[in-house]
């Protein structure tokens, strides 16, 4: 018997109504039995240090065995620069002499290796204020005014000095990356210091000594650190009228309000 004519003797009028009272789904449909492994094949999966030192063919090794002479081969061939080139280095070698008072400056440079960067060509000079060539200590208070934003107390981190390193007077740092060679970039920044040093040592700017130094960004950097500097009571604080010059005061004292009658 059909299908069909099973379903016209279990409901007759169910193709009237349209309703299904009997249902069969394809054979493609219904979920297949996992075929089950035996155990003796999950042995054969496992591929042990034996199974490497076993060749795979007749005259070959296996991929992990290439790998190991590879290795090999790589130690062999820097073993022979070390004992065949490495003498040679000898006549190139030179004794370590720190730098001296007249070349304080360090400069920085970024390389990625041959490879062509926008910023290969930028250049960063550092230098401590107290080694660079200022008359005296008047003149360094000028070159800290006139040095701005890219003076500060502490060495820069990404400029070259160590960590423990301390300058009474502080750090200078100027960068440069507006020209295409990286060595224009380097004698711009040198002229410019060689600029402010010269302006430093002019006497006739003592004016700028009555000048307060702003510091704001100082304490715009503790506070966007987040390190516990910009509480209130640590690093800066806000100026008072100590900061202010002497000829920006009033003459007489500001009075005191008068406390308001109870």
């Amino acid at each position: 018997m059909s299908l069909a004519a099973l379903r016209n003797v279990v409901s007759p009028g169910s193709s009237r109504h349209g309703l299904r009272l009997f249902h069969a789904s394809p054979a493609s449909r219904m979920p297949r039995a996992m075929p089950t492994r035996k155990k003796d094949e999950d042995a054969d999966l496992i591929v042990t240090l034996d199974d490497l030192e076993t060749p795979a063919g007749d005259d070959d090794v296996t991929s992990a065995g290439h790998l190991v002479l590879r290795q090999q081969r790589q130690v062999l061939y820097y073993m022979r620069l070390i004992e065949h080139d490495m003498p040679n280095l000898v006549a190139h070698r030179r004794p370590f002499i720190p730098p001296s008072s007249s070349s304080p400056l360090i400069v920085r440079s970024i390389s990625y290796g041959g490879e062509e960067h926008p910023a290969d060509r930028k250049r960063v000079i550092v230098a401590p204020v107290s080694k660079l060539p200022l008359a005296d200590d008047e003149a360094r208070k000028r070159f800290k005014l006139l040095s701005g934003v890219r003076w500060t107390p502490e060495p820069p981190k990404d400029g070259g000095c160590g960590p423990h390193e301390s300058d009474e007077w502080g750090f200078f740092k100027l960068s440069c990356e507006s020209f295409p060679k990286p060595a224009m970039n380097l004698k711009w920044a040198s002229d410019t210091l060689d600029r402010l040093v010269a302006e430093a040592n002019d006497t006739s700017k003592a004016q700028l000594l009555d000048m307060p130094y702003d510091d704001r960004h100082l304490e715009a950097k503790l506070r966007k650190g987040k390190k516990g500097g910009h509480a209130k009571g640590r690093g800066y604080t806000r100026p008072t009228l100590k900061d202010f010059p002497k000829e920006w005061l009033p003459d007489l004292p500001v009075p005191s309000p008068t406390p308001a009658l109870q």
